[in-house]
């Protein structure tokens, strides 16, 4: 049975903004759902970062409310990986089985039905632009009514490819996690949240190794209320802790990037923590190097 169309097409996208690419996808999805309200969340994801976008789209997912997401980062376009559309909560996601959606899936309740989406229209000259040829098409059905069923095949939902969980490490007065994301402001999302700085004991004062670099950081609960210069460890918008400044860049401070591994410390455990070292010298990428283990359970 059609079902009523509800909600808006939401796109997430590495495609950037200096090309036509976001443009025509929008343009495609007006074109066969007139009247479609189309909601750009990003198409500034860095080309070909398929962790980076399924972050975003985890971050983003609930908040949406009803609708269909297209999101397209994808290297393996015209490879044999699958296209596919998925029914989570009350969104219907678009995109390739790459590992850009399950983290978003899982923040929305976790997938209830999939399907495979068959390749471009037989005749097509290129196999090189899905985001056009396949998922806005697809997009545009699921937002007039169409059943996931009439799209493709069924699939099972838990086949769906996975990207490796981030890393996190708790253990009595120290934890050590990932940098998920730097934003455009500085700020250091990690993948631990406050129950992991509970479990590990930590205080209202913290040593931060990072970049090479000791530094001092104090709990806050907004950026304004750090001193000047100041380090602050806080609970960002989406419930993980986070390393930031007051009008600075807190990774230009640490010297770190996403990838990276930052070791928070009680500050009674953190050795020459006792004031910060005022360096982010060194190698950003030599954080990278701490010995942790993947904790299957973290939720980016």
């Amino acid at each position: 049975m059609t079902r009523r169309a509800v909600g808006a097409v939401f796109l997430l996208t590495d495609y950037g903004t200096a090309d036509e690419f976001a443009g025509v996808v929008r343009a495609v999805v007006q074109r066969d759902a007139p009247g479609a309200p189309v909601i750009d969340l990003t198409h500034e994801v860095a080309p070909f970062d398929v962790r980076a976008g399924a972050l975003a789209l985890s971050r983003a997912a609930p908040h949406l409310g009803a609708g269909v997401v297209v999101a397209v980062v994808d290297p393996g376009v015209g490879t044999p990986r699958r296209a596919v559309a998925v029914l989570a909560g009350s969104l219907r996601f678009v995109g390739p089985d790459n590992g850009l959606l399950p983290w978003a899936l899982d923040a929305v309740g976790g997938p209830r039905q999939a399907v495979a989406l068959p390749g471009p229209p037989a005749g097509q000259a290129a196999s090189t632009f899905d985001g056009r040829d396949v998922f806005a098409p697809a997009a545009a059905r699921l937002w007039r009514g169409a059943p996931l069923a009439e799209l493709g095949d069924d699939i099972d939902p838990a086949g769906l490819e996975r990207l490796a969980p981030p890393r996190l490490a708790v253990s009595p007065g120290m934890l050590e996690a990932e940098v998920q994301w730097v934003d455009r402001f500085g700020n250091v999302q990690l993948a631990a949240r406050p129950g992991d700085a509970a479990r590990a004991g930590l205080g209202a004062e913290v040593g931060v190794t990072a970049g090479g670099s000791t530094h001092r950081a104090r709990a806050a609960t907004t950026f304004a209320l750090l001193p000047d210069g100041g380090l602050g460890l806080v609970v960002d918008a989406n419930g993980h802790l986070a390393l930031v400044c007051d009008r600075r860049s807190a990774a230009t401070v640490l010297a770190v990037r996403p990838g990276d591994i930052v070791t928070v410390q009680a500050a009674g455990d953190s050795g020459s923590a006792a004031g910060d070292s005022g360096s982010a010298a060194g190698d950003s990428g030599s954080a990278g190097s701490t010995a942790v283990r993947a904790d299957e359970d973290a939720a980016p």
